[in-house]
């Protein structure tokens, strides 16, 4: 947001010219366009010079100022991090004894990092690595065109699905691809002899 004292003047202002609060509120989005006051503290702000207030800083608030995210505190979460960045924010917490919160404040809003755990990232390969993986894959290349059937022998189809406990997740997208297909035969009759 723009300065909230800039604004403040500004509403005093348009107070003093006889304008509306509604058009006020107006005047502060076509100057300040999104990083303008909402609507209910302009009018808040329009409602206290109505009232004869002459200050246009904001009041005190009570409680304790917050003091955990000072520049300090965001060099030294951010030289942890970059030492290592296997770090959770409990750890943080217990090496700069900061709250969780401000921790993660200090990660999210002035660091702009986030967590990536839950996603599957792209490791970068070394050289080497990626050498391994295409020498590999050239192996099985030369294997395939030397023997035609290497694939029927590597890999079992199963005539059904297995019925296992820990393939259980595999239910919910292989299922009912397997509906589709008997759906798509008409139903036969069963004959019974006798």
């Amino acid at each position: 947001m723009a300065d909230l004292r800039e604004q403040n003047v500004c509403i005093k202002f348009c107070f003093k010219l006889g304008k509306t609060a509604a058009e006020t509120h107006q005047m502060l989005r076509q100057a300040f366009g999104e990083n303008s006051l909402g609507q209910t503290r302009t009018y808040n702000w329009y409602k206290r010079f109505k009232n004869g207030r002459t200050l246009t800083d904001d009041d005190d608030h009570s409680g304790r100022p917050s003091t955990g995210k000072t520049p300090e505190n965001v060099a030294k979460v951010m030289d942890l991090i970059l030492q290592d960045r296997r770090l959770t924010i409990q750890d943080l917490c217990n090496t700069l004894g900061l709250s969780y919160g401000i921790c993660q404040r200090i990660l999210s809003e002035e660091l702009n990092m986030r967590r990536i755990a839950a996603k599957f990232v792209a490791r970068l390969l070394q050289n080497e690595q990626k050498q391994h993986r295409l020498e590999v894959c050239r192996e099985l290349q030369q294997q395939l065109q030397e023997d035609p059937n290497f694939l029927s022998k590597v890999v079992t189809v199963v005539p059904h699905p297995p019925y296992l406990p820990n393939l259980a997740p595999c239910d919910f997208f292989l299922f009912p691809k397997m509906k589709i297909d008997i759906f798509l035969f008409p139903k036969m009759k069963i004959k019974l002899k006798g």
